[in-house]
């Protein structure tokens, strides 16, 4: 069983992670840590004017199926907005825990890590690259927007 887990298809993208590595001056950066095996994820992004990642890097430190995960995360996620990472994080928790099929569009390639519902301790360092990138855009999105407490204020 634990050979279908690590197939040749997850190794292989296991061993393919675009974008890795950091960008030099990010908008939003996102860490997530999957605590029970410590697979690590640290996310950097860059928006464009439409709240999409225009630039993306990751820094992923984990075992095969969250580097799968990260790696197949890497291949689709530019030109993605904050509302498609949170489909896919949903689609791919529902896939995880209570048997969903997976995430859809631009993520749906997520869905080869099905099988990894049937392995719980891993689910955590499976999701940890998309967290992380959820993160990074939300930090990157508050940056953008204005705070209106501070621009009234600055009016009064």
């Amino acid at each position: 069983m634990i050979d279908e887990l690590y197939s040749a298809r997850i190794l292989k993208l296991a061993a393919n992670l675009p974008h890795s590595g950091r960008l030099p001056a990010p908008e939003g950066t996102g860490e997530r840590v999957a605590k029970l095996c410590g697979s690590k994820a640290v996310v950097d992004v860059v928006l464009d004017d439409a709240g999409r990642i225009a630039a993306f890097a990751q820094d992923v430190k984990a075992c095969a199926l969250g580097q799968a995960a990260a790696g197949v995360l890497g291949e689709s996620v530019i030109g993605a907005t904050a509302d498609e990472l949170d489909a896919a994080r949903d689609a791919m928790l529902a896939m995880l825990k209570t048997g969903g099929e997976g995430p859809e569009g631009r993520f749906e390639g997520l869905r080869a890590l099905k099988q990894v519902a049937d392995y719980p301790a891993r689910h955590a360092s499976t999701m940890v690259a998309i967290e992380a990138t959820l993160d990074a855009v939300r930090e990157a999105l508050a940056r953008k927007t204005p705070d209106t407490r501070t621009s009234l204020a600055g009016a009064a």
